[in-house]
């Protein structure tokens, strides 16, 4: 269960970013942060979450190590969500700007220790993914597995929770096609993030 009057930050490339005013904490933005909140809002209103995005379009795994003092560190969360990882893999495909894996795992264990070392926050890791629309996007995923390896073994060594959504939305796909949670493949429809939101509340049970 969620601690009373925590912060809960969330971080992560586009799929968190959804829209997030960079102004205004109060404005999520249009993804699952914004259904988690709202879903602890009316569910459960005497934990007073305060919940903060910091997910920035287009990042990876370097650029939250680059600013993980400022945007992590410095706001003293009680949780921190982590989503990275798509855009490691993307970069290699649309710009021919590859991250090998084991540099995607160091970079994210610098970010797992940094958090560890000063905060006191407890991490939850989840799984980068994919769905498969196109011949293209699954082309990604012998680049992407390497990643997800790569976050479900840190999950382990740190012992963070971890959600892997790429299985979720697997198994989610036997029932629906995968455009309909995501029509590109990448970036979630309202009925992709509301799945995100959906297991990262059971996650806390």
């Amino acid at each position: 269960m969620l601690k009373a009057n925590s912060t809960i930050l969330f971080q992560g490339d586009s799929i968190t970013d959804a829209g997030r005013s960079r102004e205004d904490d109060s404005w999520l933005g249009d993804g699952y942060p914004l259904t988690i909140s709202e879903l602890l809002q009316d569910g459960f209103p005497e934990l007073n979450a305060k919940i903060i995005n910091r997910g920035i379009s287009g990042n990876r795994a370097i650029d939250l190590v680059n600013r993980w003092q400022e945007d992590c560190i410095a706001l003293k969360p009680d949780y921190v969500s982590i989503l990275i990882g798509v855009n490691d893999t993307w970069r290699k495909y649309d710009s021919n700007d590859e991250t090998p894996a084991d540099l995607f795992r160091e970079r994210l264990k610098t970010i797992l220790e940094d958090t560890l070392k000063n905060t006191s926050a407890q991490i939850i890791l989840l799984n980068p993914f994919l769905l498969d629309v196109n011949e293209n996007i699954t082309k990604m995923r012998e680049d992407l597995c390497l990643k997800q390896e790569a976050v479900a073994e840190l999950a382990k060594e740190y012992g963070t929770k971890f959600i892997d959504l790429d299985k979720i939305f697997k198994d989610a796909s036997k029932k629906y096609s995968p455009s309909y949670f995501s029509l590109d493949g990448v970036h979630p429809s309202f009925a992709g993030h509301a799945l995100i939101a959906d297991e990262w509340l059971k996650a806390f049970d």
